[in-house]
């Protein structure tokens, strides 16, 4: 299996942005896991290539479909959205808690150009799934010489 390499980054137009990132991750590590309602969270996430397309592929389980954006750029998709605390009990206590909730987003910075006209998407049983066409070869053209 051949792997897609892809660049993660929080902000969409400038790469310099991992720094905030990795302090807000380094600090939330410290914190339980159900005091992290309010915090972002990174869904994982399959990008795989045919012929024709790329595909990502990322588990979203419980994420509504109208809390979910997608944008798609030439180079790079941006994917957000947020999972909703599920209701419960008042009088319940945790004693394991390793859902997170709360806003997310993941920005891929694809190898290859894509064709932007050709994007499509489902949402199915927790999975997302973004396909995106690759342009069409460009046909090279012959240019005849001619003497003047």
């Amino acid at each position: 299996m051949d792997y897609v390499k892809i660049r993660f980054n929080r902000d969409f137009d400038d790469p310099a942005s991992n720094m905030d990132r990795s302090f807000d991750e380094m600090y939330s590590a410290m914190k339980p896991q159900f005091m992290l309602a309010d915090q972002s969270w990174n869904p994982d996430v399959d990008v795989y290539q045919t012929p024709e397309k790329t595909i990502i592929r990322m588990e979203i389980a419980g994420v509504e479909k109208e809390d979910l954006q997608v944008e798609v750029s030439r180079k790079a998709v941006r994917i957000r959205g947020q999972r909703r605390e599920l209701p419960h009990q008042m009088d319940s206590v945790y004693r394991i808690a390793e859902i997170r909730y709360g806003r997310f987003e993941r920005i891929l910075y694809l190898p290859n150009t894509i064709d932007t006209n050709g994007v499509s998407s489902s949402y199915t049983n927790g999975f997302l799934e973004i396909r995106l066409a690759r342009p069409k070869q460009q046909k090279i053209h012959k240019i005849p010489i001619h003497h003047e």
